[in-house]
C-alpha cells in the first residue's frame, strides 16, 4: 500500500507535522502490525521525527541548521545558489521508518513526523508505504 501526500509549503526553511496525514493513512488501511516508511523524493527537502509538542524546537533547529549550513557561502559553486538546502536535507534524511502496533503508530510522548522544507516556497510530495 502506497499513498501520494502533496503539500505546499511557504517559507524557506519549514517543518510541516504530517503525522496525522501517516496516522490516518495505517488507520484507513486497517493495518494492525507492521510498519511504515515515510519517504521523501526532493533532494532539498527531508524527513525525520522529532518533538512535536513546543514549537520553538523547530524554530530552534531551523536556526541551527541555518548557523551550520549558511544560505551564502562565498565557496559554493552550486549553480542554483542552494547548496544550503542540499546539505540541510542531507543531515536530515530523506525517510523515516515508524513501528506499527495495534494500528497505531508506535512514536514516543512528544514525537511527530515532519517533513522539512529548506528550499521553499514549492509544492512538495512525500509518499507513505505500509509494510
Amino acid at each position: 500500500m502506497l499513498q501520494t501526500f502533496t503539500l505546499k509549503t511557504n517559507q524557506r526553511d519549514q517543518m510541516i507535522d504530517v503525522t496525522h496525514h501517516v496516522d490516518d493513512f495505517v488507520r484507513e488501511q486497517g493495518i494492525k502490525e507492521g510498519a511504515v516508511i515515510v519517504y521523501c523524493p526532493h533532494t532539498t527537502a527531508g524527513i525525520t521525527i522529532n518533538e512535536n509538542a513546543d514549537p520553538d524546537v523547530k524554530r530552534d533547529m531551523i536556526r541551527r541548521f541555518d548557523e551550520v549550513y549558511p544560505w551564502e557561502h562565498e565557496l559554493d559553486r552550486h549553480a542554483e545558489g542552494n547548496t544550503a538546502a542540499h546539505m540541510k536535507a542531507s543531515t536530515v534524511g530523506t525517510s523515516q521508518h515508524v513501528i506499527i502496533t495495534d494500528g497505531r503508530l508506535l512514536l514516543g510522548t512528544w514525537q511527530g513526523i515532519y517533513f522539512c522544507e529548506f528550499d521553499g516556497p514549492r509544492t512538495r510530495t512525500f509518499y507513505v508505504k505500509v509494510l
